[in-house]
């Protein structure tokens, strides 16, 4: 399984119908074969931070969301708000267990 963590800081300038574009993105991408989890949230403490948490079946499904057409129309919508930082990481995982 693949997982991808991290924080994208977005401008305290950027444009808020990018969060629309955002929603619509994360929708579409828990249709897609091979997604178990996605979700993008805004940090409680500071709104201009989005978290993101992604759990993939393997590698081949997230590469085929790299290639989507909302992914696309995602990073349209990003370069046109270019976020001020980012922190992502991707690691190889079991399924965890319960806490």
């Amino acid at each position: 399984m693949i997982q991808v963590n991290g924080t994208i800081k977005l401008a305290p300038d950027a444009d808020r119908s990018a969060i629309e574009a955002i929603v619509t993105m994360v929708k579409a991408t828990r249709l897609e074969d091979g997604c178990i989890d996605y979700a993008m949230a805004q940090d409680l403490a500071d709104p201009d931070t989005l978290i993101l948490f992604e759990r993939w079946k393997d590698m081949a499904a997230l590469e085929a969301h790299m290639q989507t057409p909302h992914m696309a129309e995602f990073q349209k919508v990003m370069a046109a708000n270019p976020p001020v930082g980012r922190r992502i990481r991707m690691y190889e995982t079991d399924e965890g267990k319960p806490l």
